[in-house]
């Protein structure tokens, strides 16, 4: 068992300066921000900056933080619009007017080095850690000539971590074809993908831009002191082992960092602000009987081609099973309020389903007793936040990390179903990919069945899913593996800090 933080250790947790910068987007966001309060809450001096309109999605938060005595601050630094090309108020990815702009953004990114580090320096006490997201390599140059540590926090799980290594010393993806099923080496468990459905790191673009940013984040990220992730390890012991094994890199699993939300409030207002009152969806749930109701939400960044969300939503209907669905705001809007208005939707399935349009308070929805299933996108946040409710899910990935957590949730841990996703469709080249529709409506309506509908299958998997649960928030908590890798953490950055100044 790890060592719990000494109790002399107090005075040098007073001088200890942990800087976070994530990058901005939702989904990277709010987990570094959820782990910046966990480790404010041990008394130890925490740091977060970003932009001004990100900063808005979670200043309440902290501002509670604060009041209840955590010694945590948010600093802005101007995201630089005009310099980059991209239009101004847009200061996430996920409001980026056009996917054209995806290398301006990154661009901005890189001009962000000089303000940072001015702010930065300028520090007190001064930073004794950097941790930041892997898509920001310029924090890297600015960690090295401070001489401060740098930990990524690379917002997905061992079991990706693991996949991508093995992966990139095997090679064996550049013998198949994209349709192609091949084993991925080295695994604990044995895991087939299709090539389709790797990253874009194993399936590059023709712009040699965003491949050279690709490139320098491996850099950055292949010598940096260490790295926190966002899972338990009872989830997966094995790939933690083997990962740190492979590649004698310090890991530190942290996670569920959602877990940091305990009260209604603070799992209310955990992001934007929803379109319709957080009581609404309480209400509408309370009337439901305990594990009746799907959750539908395929990410912050998703751009679903309108076609296939027609199909989704047409195999939800024909469940006759209610659901909240959570449609994304921005891309291809018109086109989805035509149909829905055209078919009569909102009418057909009045009284069972309610549709979100932008943001939905997730944590808060999952942890309802009503909630039965969570079809989507993969994307590791929701995932984990599944799990951490004991709830099923019913998955659909597209991109990134995706298609890997497909397979841990579905083969590794079991309690997931796969609507049948073949390829990936890498953000950003939606408009490129050919097959408008990759899961119809009988797959959808299928898929739920599987969880939802009776049978020893579906017995067994919720009971799984309460398993995790269980063992997700022991972790967290005082005593736990990740409360007591939290305290690691913070022990070796003390003995780095020493031995800077000794």
């Amino acid at each position: 068992m790890a060592p719990e933080l000494a109790m002399d250790s107090t005075p040098l947790l007073c001088n200890l300066h942990f800087v976070f910068i994530p990058l901005m987007a939702p989904g990277h966001i709010l987990p570094m921000v959820d782990m910046a309060k966990l480790l404010a809450r041990r008394n130890v001096k925490v740091t977060i900056v970003t932009t001004p309109l990100n900063a808005i999605k979670f200043r309440a938060s902290i501002d509670r933080e604060i009041q209840s005595g955590s010694p945590i601050q948010i600093l802005l630094v101007r995201f630089p619009n005009v310099e980059a090309g991209i239009p101004d108020g847009c200061e996430s990815l996920e409001t980026l007017p056009s996917m054209d702009l995806k290398e301006n953004f990154f661009i901005a990114l890189a001009m962000l080095e000089q303000p940072l580090e001015e702010l930065l320096e300028k520090l007190k006490p001064f930073p004794s850690c950097i941790i930041y997201d892997k898509h920001i390599p310029c924090v890297a140059d600015i960690a090295i000539k401070f001489k401060v540590p740098r930990i990524i926090f690379d917002g997905t799980n061992c079991f990706n971590l693991l996949c991508n290594h093995n992966l990139h010393a095997s090679k064996v993806y550049e013998n198949v074809s994209d349709s192609d099923q091949f084993v991925i080496p080295g695994l604990p468990d044995r895991i087939e993908m299709r090539k389709s459905q790797l990253p874009v790191i194993f399936n590059p673009g023709t712009n040699q831009n965003l491949n050279a940013i690709r490139e320098k984040i491996a850099v950055s990220e292949a010598d940096s002191y260490g790295i926190v992730v966002n899972s338990f390890e009872e989830l997966e012991a094995e790939y933690v082992k083997e990962y740190q094994r492979v590649t004698g890199y310090k890991v530190w699993c942290v996670g569920p960092v959602s877990l940091s939300n305990k009260d209604e409030l603070d799992k209310a207002q955990r992001g934007s602000k929803s379109s319709i009152d957080e009581s609404h969806y309480v209400k509408w749930l309370d009337s439901w009987p305990s594990s009746s109701v799907i959750y539908v939400c395929l990410g912050s960044l998703n751009r679903v081609t309108s076609e296939q969300l027609i199909e989704l939503g047409l195999g939800l209907e024909a469940t006759k099973r209610p659901f909240i669905w959570v449609l994304r705001g921005a891309y291809r809007r018109d086109e989805m309020e035509k149909w829905l208005l055209e078919y009569g939707y909102e009418e057909r399935v009045k009284g069972r389903g309610i549709l979100i349009w932008g943001w939905a308070p997730q944590v808060l929805i999952l942890s309802h007793r009503a909630i039965g299933a969570f079809l989507t996108h993969c994307g590791w946040n929701s995932t984990l936040e599944a799990i951490c409710a004991g709830v099923p899910v019913i998955t659909f990935p597209m991109f990134a990390d995706q298609f890997y957590n497909e397979k841990f949730v579905v083969q590794v841990i079991e309690i997931g179903v796969s609507v049948g996703a073949q390829t990936a469709v890498h953000f950003g080249d939606e408009e490129k990919f050919n097959e408008g529709v990759q899961v119809n409506r009988d797959n959808v309506k299928e898929a739920i069945e599987k969880v939802m509908g009776e049978g020893e299958d579906k017995g067994k998997r919720r009971e799984r899913a309460k398993k995790f649960a269980d063992m997700a928030k022991k972790a967290i908590e005082e005593g736990g593996s990740s409360y007591r890798n939290m305290s690691l953490l913070i022990e070796d950055i003390i003995h780095v800090t020493l031995l800077h100044y000794s």
